[in-house]
C-alpha cells in the first residue's frame, strides 16, 4: 500500500501543476480593457518626436508617458510607406501593397477577426482616417474572409473612401469624436495625415507643426477617454506611425520615405491602458506586425493569420 501510494502522490504532483498551470494561462486572457483605440500619427521621424530634446514638439505625449509604457526600439520591417504600414498594423503581416489605395490586404484584419469571434456589429469597430487611401483596411483578398466581418469605415473628404481625397485632421478629429461618442465602438483605428502631409510639401515649418498639432489632437482624445464611462479605465490607448522619414543626407531627406534607412524604419510606440505597466521604458526590439497580437490578447481572440508577437514587458 505504500508503494502505491506514493506512485499516487508522484502522478498527483505533476497533475496539480498542470492544472495550476493551466489555470494562469486561462486567466491571462481576464483583462480589464473592453476597448482598443488605436492612433497612428502618418509619417514623423523619431528625431523629431521621441528623439528631440526633452520631446518638446510632442509635450501631451511627453507627459502622458508616465502613464503607460514606452518602445524605444520599434520598427517598421516592411515597406516604410502608408498603407503597407497601416496594413502591417491591422493585419500583423508585412504585405508589399501597392501605397495608392487600389490594392486591399490579402491577410483580415483585426477588426474582421474581432467581429467574427464576438459577432459585435460593423457599428462597434472602425477605421477613420484622413488619407481616403486607407479605406481599403477594411477589407481583404483572402477567399474564406473577403467582403465578411467588416468594419465601418470613415475615410477621406465626408468618408467616401478611395477617392474622395485627403481630409484635413482637424475634421478627421470631428468625426472621431462624435463616432465614439454616438457608437462607443470597441475596436477603433485613426489615422492623422500629419506631419507626412506636409512632409512631403518639403515645408519644414509645417511639418514641425503638423507633430506638434497632431499631438494636441491625442490630448483631445484621451481626455474624452477619460470623461467618458464607457471608455474611462476599460481603453487601452495604442499610439505609433506608419513610417518615419529619410534622415538628414540620404536622398531628399524629410521630404520623403520609403527605403531601408533607421529615419524611415523606426517608428514609435506608446501604449496605455488598464492592464498596463505605468511609466516603463522597454528597449527590447518590438515591430508593427506586434500591435495586433498584442490586441488580439486583449480583446481575447485568435488571429491565426498574424505573424507578430505579444508585446513584452507591457503587462501587470
Amino acid at each position: 500500500m505504500r508503494v502505491n501510494n506514493r506512485i499516487f502522490l508522484v502522478l498527483c504532483i505533476p497533475l496539480t501543476a498542470l492544472l495550476l498551470t493551466c489555470k494562469k494561462e486561462e486567466s491571462k486572457t481576464d483583462y480589464i480593457a473592453e476597448n482598443v483605440i488605436i492612433i497612428v500619427v502618418d509619417g514623423p521621424r523619431y528625431t523629431e518626436t521621441w528623439g528631440y530634446p526633452d520631446q518638446l514638439h510632442i509635450p501631451f505625449q511627453h507627459a502622458l508617458k508616465s502613464q503607460g509604457v514606452f518602445y524605444h526600439n520599434f520598427y517598421n520591417d516592411g515597406l516604410t510607406q502608408t498603407t503597407p504600414g497601416h496594413t502591417a498594423i491591422a493585419t500583423g503581416v508585412y504585405q508589399a501593397i501597392n501605397n495608392n489605395g487600389q490594392e486591399t490586404p490579402f491577410m483580415p484584419s483585426i477588426f474582421q477577426y474581432w467581429r467574427k469571434a464576438t459577432g459585435n456589429p460593423a457599428q462597434a469597430a472602425w477605421i477613420i482616417a484622413s488619407k481616403d487611401k486607407l479605406s481599403v483596411l477594411a477589407n481583404c483578398t483572402k477567399l474564406e474572409w473577403t467582403g465578411s466581418y467588416q468594419p465601418s469605415q470613415s475615410c477621406g473628404v465626408d468618408g467616401g473612401g478611395v477617392g474622395s481625397g485627403y481630409r484635413h485632421d482637424s475634421l478627421t478629429l470631428n468625426v472621431t469624436l462624435s463616432i465614439l461618442d454616438y457608437h462607443h465602438p470597441n475596436l477603433v483605428l485613426i489615422n492623422f495625415r500629419e506631419p507626412d502631409f506636409s512632409g512631403h510639401a518639403g515645408d519644414w515649418v509645417n511639418y514641425i507643426a503638423g507633430i506638434s498639432m497632431t499631438d494636441a489632437y491625442i490630448e483631445e482624445i484621451w481626455n474624452f477617454i477619460q470623461n467618458d464611462p464607457k471608455y474611462k479605465d476599460k481603453t487601452a490607448l495604442f499610439i505609433t506611425n506608419d513610417h518615419g522619414r529619410h534622415l538628414n543626407g540620404v536622398q531628399n531627406g524629410f521630404v520623403s520615405h520609403g527605403d531601408n534607412c533607421d529615419g524611415c524604419r523606426h517608428v514609435s510606440l506608446l501604449a496605455v491602458g488598464p492592464d498596463f505597466y505605468k511609466g516603463v521604458d522597454v528597449l527590447n526590439r518590438h515591430e508593427q506586425r506586434d500591435i495586433s497580437a498584442t490586441i488580439a490578447e486583449i480583446l481575447g481572440f485568435n488571429m491565426e493569420t498574424g505573424e507578430g508577437k505579444v508585446l513584452s514587458g507591457l503587462f501587470k
